[in-house]
């Protein structure tokens, strides 16, 4: 957890005479002026503009030096001490303040206010006014360089109401003022942890008393993201309405939905801390998206992470679901698509209409593959709106709508085409419906205006393309050549008064005049010359002469440059200004265009793969038919390995192969843990809306995913494997309910033997009985496989291996029945343990299987010595060798082997032969 206000910056001592060693001595006026503002943002990093540089003082130097490896100086003596500073250029500021911001710090903005000339005019020790004109904190940020393209940048509010004497409704609202999303809902106290790791928000902001709230104190310190506790006023659900309304600009909410308190209040706060961060400017947000609890699908933090949706255990993008499906071409189409992965639904037919429009683009291949060139145009218009409303954006931020603009209205003509149109499901209709509402004069406004080669920043001008606008072409004229006009008017001059030896000149004192011979120059004081010609003075052989058009014209060159900057910078706010005039509809457009893209993304993504729809509905059956593992599959693909598939079928009884609660054997590296992966991943994939990787799938909508798949510990709150195992297997067997997919891995095995077979059993019986929901639960405790015999919704299921001159051969087909051991020591050898440790283990295990019943454990050990293998390596072995041979023999009934089992069998033995020294024979 990043508390941003946990540790803020140390605000530097008030000058106090009392104090100073040296009474004379006083904060020069620019130190004082760093201090007052810097006493105002205590919890921030103050970056302070001085000239080119953003100078950092006292503990904040300390803190911007070790973050950014930047060189630690001092800057004269505040209270008798040297007053440490470190400064980054304002050119490259955005470089700094993203690895600021990426280690959880908040900056404050301060720039100069005016001049320094004025400063200068008011005279004595005048400092440039300055002030902060921003807050930059990880939830607020807008900056392309400080974003991650594909990634929503959320920041997140959490306010509460007391439904019971124990119980809470939490509310989170999230707004990502770099695209305008505002999104609030409200879920039972349990549920607070899923939806946070549903959002995951760059920054959450909260009420003082939920941070400490002593049962979430832990979740918010586990929190990657930057945690802000904040007074409880600024949760104040007596005014969030009004807060709301004023910022909305609406009489009434009524029109947005209906909110509870707690929502209303989490809205407010977060339109009260963007307003406070932005220091008047104000986001294009869009009014608050009720998301009603139920309506997607309920993963929890540690079902994602296990399941790694979109980032892998290490936190990586690479080697995640997201990763794996992501043929986006959109910055936009890739936040959508993740948002859907984030949050499947639970309603059929919201799910079937976007199956709908994936399986139109399935279907035309032609119109498929217009719409994907036409993306690959379409930059993040979305982002770039959001900058230029605020006030941050810059030229090529208008580039960017305009070739947004240019790109939604190609989407739009191609969707609209002929035949096209009238066959557009619903969800391509209504965006094809968004892109329509496009006015094509917006963007031919933006190319008429915008020059073709851009600078990033309009300070620097030259951005307003040529012939637009004649008074800055006047303007750049005179700046570039002021030559050349003063030629063209002299020569205009020479033909009005008929001298040729007319001259324009120019010098410091008098500026710009007109110099004729003496002898020509009577006729410029008579009329009608002297109307446009005045007299200024009379030299040797010459006289001079001042015009109105020449003064004006040297006062426009003088002049040139800022304004010619003056106009770009009317232009582009001209321009701004217009696209903020219909920011909702180009919203919506962009909006529109993520839509298409992910719809184009997941057909390409289905063709390509041979992914097939899947049937959703409202019933409990859960039967995929050819399954496979999305990431798994194509890392066997990079490597040139076919992905074995696999069958799964959880439906009720009576419509099932297999029982609801399906028990999977078999050894490690078998491929068990990818077959119950795969299983719940098909179901998030089907349930967002896209094809699936399988010949066929059905599946019941599943309201709770849950996934207990590998093994962590927990050293920083003192939790083992085995307890934090024991943490999640509870929340499942506590919260999983018909409706439920559970997806359960060796539960039981951090512990000893039999203390970890009987809590899975419990498990077992707890889940068909009390959970009934489906179930796949993979274990090494073979003892349980009997449990089929027993509930009637239980059935058992095993990878199946074979053995080739002694080495276990992984087949990673997943059939009926029950494995009749785990091939652990097989499994050892390929991992690399020495021959002698694994010849010992065979020995062992080969004892124990057959004492198992005639005497304890604990008796064996006194046969069993430890590290006999290491004394007397072959006596040991021969004293404790039995004849494993025999013993498979004596197990196989000829009558009922196949005749690919009984070939099989054939292998297995011949790879049990011993020579008399105990070594395999080949």
């Amino acid at each position: 957890m990043i508390r941003l206000s946990a540790a803020p910056s140390p605000v530097p001592p008030v000058d106090d005479a009392s104090a100073r060693p040296n009474a004379a001595e006083k904060p020069s006026p620019m130190m004082q002026q760093y201090i007052e503002i810097k006493v105002a943002h205590p919890d921030t990093l103050l970056f302070y503009r001085m000239g080119d540089f953003y100078e950092l003082f006292f503990a904040d130097a300390e803190v911007a030096s070790r973050t950014l490896g930047i060189v630690l100086t001092k800057r004269g003596k505040h209270l008798g001490e040297d007053i440490p500073m470190c400064g980054v250029p304002v050119d490259k500021a955005e470089d700094y303040l993203e690895r600021l911001i990426a280690a959880g710090h908040r900056v404050a903005v301060c720039e100069q206010t005016e001049d320094p000339a004025e400063a200068r005019k008011r005279g004595g020790k005048s400092v440039v006014r300055r002030a902060v004109v921003r807050l930059v904190t990880p939830g607020t940020i807008t900056e392309d360089r400080l974003l991650e393209p594909g990634r929503a940048n959320w920041l997140a509010a959490v306010a509460r109401r007391r439904l019971s004497e124990r119980e809470w409704a939490y509310a989170v609202a999230a707004a990502d003022i770099s695209t305008g999303r505002f999104t609030v809902s409200e879920v039972a106290g349990i549920a607070l942890m899923a939806e946070i790791a549903r959002l995951e928000p760059r920054e959450i902001i909260l009420p003082d008393a939920i941070h400490d709230d002593e049962g979430l104190r832990a979740f918010w310190q586990e929190q990657r993201a930057a945690v802000t506790p904040v007074a409880h006023e600024g949760f104040d659900s007596a005014s969030a309405a009004r807060r709301l309304r004023e910022y909305f600009g609406v009489a009434e909410l009524a029109g947005f939905g209906q909110f509870s308190p707690a929502e209303l209040s989490a809205c407010a706060a977060v339109v009260a801390y963007v307003e406070r961060t932005q220091l008047g400017s104000r986001p294009p947000l869009s009014p608050p998206a009720h998301e009603a609890e139920g309506s997607g699908l309920a993963i929890d933090a540690a079902t994602r992470a296990n399941l790694e949706l979109t980032r892998t255990l290490s936190g990586e993008r690479a080697g995640s679901l997201l990763a794996a499906i992501d043929r986006t071409l959109t910055p936009g189409g890739g936040r959508l698509l993740a948002e859907r992965l984030g949050g499947p639904l639970t309603d059929p037919p919201a799910i079937a209409a976007r199956q709908d429009a994936v399986q139109a683009l399935v279907d035309d291949i032609v119109l498929r593959e217009r719409l994907r060139a036409r993306l690959r145009a379409a930059p993040d218009m979305a982002r770039a709106l959001s900058r230029l409303m605020l006030g941050r954006g810059g030229p090529r931020d208008l580039a960017t709508v305009r070739d947004g603009l240019a790109a939604a209205r190609a989407v739009a003509g191609d969707m609209a085409s002929g035949a096209v149109s009238a066959g557009l499901p619903a969800e391509l209709d209504a965006a094809r419906r968004d892109l329509d509402a496009l006015d094509p004069a917006w963007g031919e406004a933006l190319a008429a205006a915008l020059a073709d080669d851009l600078p990033l920043l309009k300070r620097d001008g030259g951005f307003v393309r040529a012939g637009h606008d004649a008074g800055l072409d006047e303007a750049r004229l005179l700046q570039a050549d002021s030559r050349k006009v003063i030629a063209a008017l002299q020569a205009r001059y020479a033909g009005e008064s008929g001298c040729r030896q007319l001259k324009v000149k120019h010098n410091n004192l008098i500026g710009y005049f007109v110099e004729v011979p003496q002898a020509a120059g009577e006729a410029f004081v008579r009329p009608p010359l002297n109307e446009t010609f005045s007299h200024r003075q009379t030299m040797a052989g010459t006289m001079r002469f001042s015009t109105v058009e020449l003064g004006e014209l040297e006062s426009r060159i003088a002049s040139a440059g800022g304004r010619a900057l003056a106009i770009e910078h009317a232009v582009f706010d001209r321009l701004a200004g217009a696209l903020a005039d219909h920011a909702e509809t180009i919203k919506r457009a962009a909006d529109a265009l993520a839509v298409v893209d992910v719809t184009a993304a997941l057909a390409d993504l289905a063709v390509d793969l041979g992914w097939t729809r899947p049937h959703v509905d409202a019933s409990l059956d859960f039967a995929v038919e050819g399954g496979r593992h999305p990431v798994v599959e194509a890392a066997c693909r990079r490597n040139g390995v076919a992905f074995v598939a696999n069958d799964c079928d959880l439906s009720p009884p009576g419509a099932a192969k297999w029982g609801r609660i399906t028990l999977i054997t078999g050894p490690n590296m078998a491929g068990k843990s990818t077959f119950l992966r795969q299983s719940a991943l098909i179901v998030v994939l089907a349930q967002m809306g896209a094809f699936v990787p399988a010949k066929a799938a059905r599946v019941g909508v599943v309201d709770r995913l849950f996934s207990r798949v590998g093994a962590a510990d927990d050293l920083a709150r003192g939790r083992s494997t085995f307890m934090v195992e024991m943490i999640e297997t509870a929340a499942i067997l506590n919260q999983a309910g018909e409706r439920s997919l559970v997806i359960l891995d060796e539960i039981g095995r951090g512990t000893a033997t039999f203390d970890g077979l009987s809590i899975a059993w419990a498990a077992i019986e707890h889940l068909h009985e009390a959970n009934r929901c489906r179930a796949l639960f993979a274990t090494h405790y073979h003892e349980l496989t009997a449990l089929a015999d027993r509930l009637k919704r239980v059935s058992n299921a095993t990878v199946r291996v074979t053995e080739w001159q002694g080495e276990v051969v992984f087949l990673h087909e997943v059939v009926p029945g029950a494995a009749d051991r785990s091939y652990g020591i097989q499994v050892a050898k390929l991992a690399g343990l020495p021959a002698k440790v694994i010849h010992r283990a065979r020995a062992i295990l080969s004892e124990l299987e057959k004492s198992e019943r005639e005497k304890p454990v604990s008796a064996l050990i006194d046969d069993l010595p430890l590290f006999a293998a290491f004394n007397a390596p072959r006596a040991a072995a021969t004293e404790v060798r039995a004849d494993p041979l025999r013993e498979a023999l004596d197990t196989i009934v000829p009558d009922e082997l196949s005749p690919r089992e009984a070939l099989e069998a054939l292998y297995r033995l011949k790879g049990l032969r011993l020579d008399e020294a105990g070594e395999k024979i080949n």
